[in-house]
């Protein structure tokens, strides 16, 4: 999985998501959200 690490955020993106519509998933410790990118919303973000 493509991964682009940013200050300790990793911003990933799952090819095994083709179902979805284009987003990307960010992570920073026990952090998660999945954000979605046309348009620019957010699905879920946990911490």
């Amino acid at each position: 999985m493509p991964t682009i690490i940013i200050a300790g955020y990793r911003f990933r993106f799952y090819s095994s998501d083709r179902v979805e519509p284009p987003h990307m998933h960010i992570i920073k410790g026990e952090k998660v959200s999945k954000v979605w990118l046309s348009p620019v919303a957010v699905e879920y973000n946990y911490g």
